[in-house]
């Protein structure tokens, strides 16, 4: 019964995915929580060329709603009582996949640890300063706020995100941008 599950969560990935991709979209996390009898299938999309203040809108989860719900409907596996929610990634954005921590280089992320990742603590905050293969897997590189630089086992964290500074967009100062008069 789990494989069963588990091999329909990642086929309902792949299609998403798919689907996404064509439509000019980027999947940026997935997760089916709820139960059997009504499952909850949650993504989070995004646009490969958002910036800040130009990613996905209310319309654009609205017209990824649709046609994943139109993909859906043939799904015997699928009970009709499904639940979608399809929403943007937020200002905290998830960093997943290899891509990700690609793209936001020179951002100021937090990663939590399946355990202590450095100074004992299984949170930290940082610049990231990139990702790359060691001969144990990918290590990302962080500049800690005490301007220590550190390496952590991409397979030891287990959630990633970009870190929004509300008192830093307020000045104007937000991710090292300027507001202009």
């Amino acid at each position: 019964m789990g494989q069963d599950v588990r091999r329909l969560e990642e086929e309902l990935e792949r299609v998403a995915e798919a689907l996404l991709e064509r439509m000019g979209f980027e999947l940026v996390d997935f997760q089916k929580a709820g139960h059997a009898a009504r499952p909850l299938l949650r993504l989070r999309i995004d646009r490969p060329d958002s910036q800040p203040g130009r990613g996905v809108t209310v319309d654009d989860c609205a017209i990824v709603s649709r046609e994943l719900e139109q993909a859906l409907a043939t799904w015997e596996d699928l009970p009709a009582s499904y639940v979608l929610e399809v929403s943007s990634p937020g200002v905290e954005r998830p960093l997943r996949k290899r891509r990700d921590f690609e793209r936001y280089v020179g951002r100021e992320i937090a990663v939590r640890g399946f355990a202590p990742l450095a100074q004992g603590s299984k949170r930290l905050e940082g610049v990231l300063l990139g990702i790359h293969d060691s001969e144990t897997g990918e290590r990302l590189r962080l500049l800690l706020a005490n301007q220590t630089e550190i390496e952590v086992p991409r397979s030891a964290i287990a959630s990633a995100n970009l870190v929004f500074r509300w008192d830093a967009s307020r000045s104007g100062k937000a991710r090292g941008k300027r507001r202009r008069a």
